[in-house]
């Protein structure tokens, strides 16, 4: 689920949101960010939190090539304690990243089957950009550095909204102070994981989008016009 999303705001509108330098436009101003692509994060490696374009699609230290990242866009938070690739990045605020969104897309199955699904818009708060909860990791691949990310998600039946589409949702972080926590290399893995619940129903809204966010890479698919249905 949530395999594409957008974050359409610009450098300066993320700076005051997010209160950490941005010093690239990449990853901005997109409206159908799609796997394995260039994405916006904040992480704090060292203690202190700074941007960084991460590959959205994480490949473990032990991947001998790419091909593996397009299938962990999204990790799960009841197993990721448990799970190889995670288990050793969530204790770790060193490793805990907010990939940054102003929305998301997802599907609604068709009751007729051979029917196309349609997707669904979602955004937060009435549209400001907001975090996903995600964990990232730099990994040796071919002799070439490579830095990727994987976003949480959680059981959406808690919010009405989103279980309506689909029954898992992404964890979004819409606070400053979740946010924060987060990062903080005083929360374990346990306590990290209790801010990782479904977003609160009032928070949340959903309209249909246009189909054409199927497809990605296509400059005339990315636009304001992929954000609602077409009449």
């Amino acid at each position: 689920m949530c395999g594409r999303y957008t974050n359409t705001a610009g450098v300066q509108e993320l700076n005051d949101r997010f209160r950490v330098p941005i010093d690239t436009d990449v990853g901005t101003r997109r409206f159908n960010v799609a796997p394995t692509e260039d994405v916006l994060a904040i992480v704090s490696p060292k203690g202190r939190s700074e941007a960084r374009v991460l590959r959205w699609g994480l490949v473990p230290p032990w991947a001998e090539d790419l091909k593996g990242g397009g299938r962990m866009i999204n990790a799960r938070m009841e197993t990721v304690t448990s799970s190889p690739a995670y288990r050793s990045l969530i204790p770790k605020a060193s490793r805990r990243a907010l990939q940054l969104a102003d929305g998301y897309f997802e599907w609604l199955k068709p009751e007729r089957r051979g029917e196309p699904r349609q997707p669904f818009f979602f955004q937060v708060d009435g549209g400001v950009p907001f975090a996903f909860a995600a964990l990232w990791t730099p990994a040796k691949v071919q002799g070439e550095w490579v830095q990727s990310v994987s976003l949480l998600t959680c059981d959406a039946s808690p919010n009405r909204v989103a279980a309506g589409i689909h029954d898992r949702m992404p964890v979004i972080l819409a606070d400053r102070e979740a946010q924060q926590a987060w990062l903080d290399p005083a929360l374990g893995a346990e306590e990290a994981l209790e801010l990782c619940g479904a977003l609160p129903v009032e928070r949340l809204s959903a309209r249909p989008a246009n189909p054409a966010v199927n497809k990605a890479g296509e400059p005339e698919l990315e636009g304001p016009a992929l954000l609602v249905a077409q009449a």
